[in-house]
């Protein structure tokens, strides 16, 4: 299975792959939420081939341009990877590199791992909501020499503050950073209400946005 990118396809293969759960979840903000987001749930070789030719091709459509790939520790690392070795296939090669949770004192030393980041770098994960772990993962490359010029996403669940503010809105101001996703909440529910067997979800995921989104 490959995926020639759209939207509507996207959330497909998300739904397909168990990563996109419809129901009643609890955050780790407090928030009661009618879907649940997981691509730790992409579990074979051909289903992350499909991710990283996604976001592969999400960096060519966008004219995205960067040195290294950044696969935050842990669920960023096989998609940085995956999108690393897509791209090379689209004639567009990039290197990757990713971080341990712990420091090693032997070895190599340190809590990077793969190629030099001290040149431009792309950042590259599962999904963006408080923007809390985006945010450290950018303060980690930058205290390590790194240019950070954007990060990419699976999906951006556009959710807002108590300023009204979204993640994406502040993480760009704050940072001076552009953040990029494969698609948002909004394309989600789209999505669902074109199908009539989905559409109970898109309901509750409107009624969702219209108080944590904006």
């Amino acid at each position: 299975m490959s995926i020639k990118f759209s939207r509507d396809r996207f959330v497909e293969f998300l739904i397909e792959s168990e990563v996109l759960l419809f129901g009643d979840f609890e955050l780790n903000s407090g928030r009661k939420s009618p879907y649940f987001f997981n691509l730790g749930n992409i579990s074979s070789g051909e289903s992350l081939r499909v991710l990283g030719e996604a976001y592969a091709q999400t960096i060519v459509e966008n004219s995205i341009r960067a040195d290294v790939l950044f696969g935050p520790a842990y669920k960023g690392i096989p998609i940085a990877v995956a999108t690393s070795m897509a791209l090379g296939m689209m004639g567009s090669d990039a290197s990757f590199a990713f971080n341990r949770k712990e420091v090693k004192n032997h070895g190599e030393g340190g809590n990077i791992v793969g190629s030099d980041i001290r040149r431009k770098v792309l950042i590259i994960d599962d999904v963006l909501t408080s923007g809390k772990a985006l945010k450290e993962t950018i303060d980690l490359l930058k205290s390590s020499g790194a240019e950070v010029v954007g990060a990419l996403v699976a999906l951006n669940r556009d959710e807002i503050d108590e300023n009204k503010q979204t993640a994406r809105q502040l993480l760009e101001k704050g940072e001076g950073i552009n953040i990029t996703s494969i698609c948002s909440i909004n394309d989600v529910a789209n999505y669902l209400e074109k199908d009539p067997e989905r559409s109970r979800f898109a309901e509750k995921i409107r009624d969702y946005q219209a108080v944590y989104c904006s």
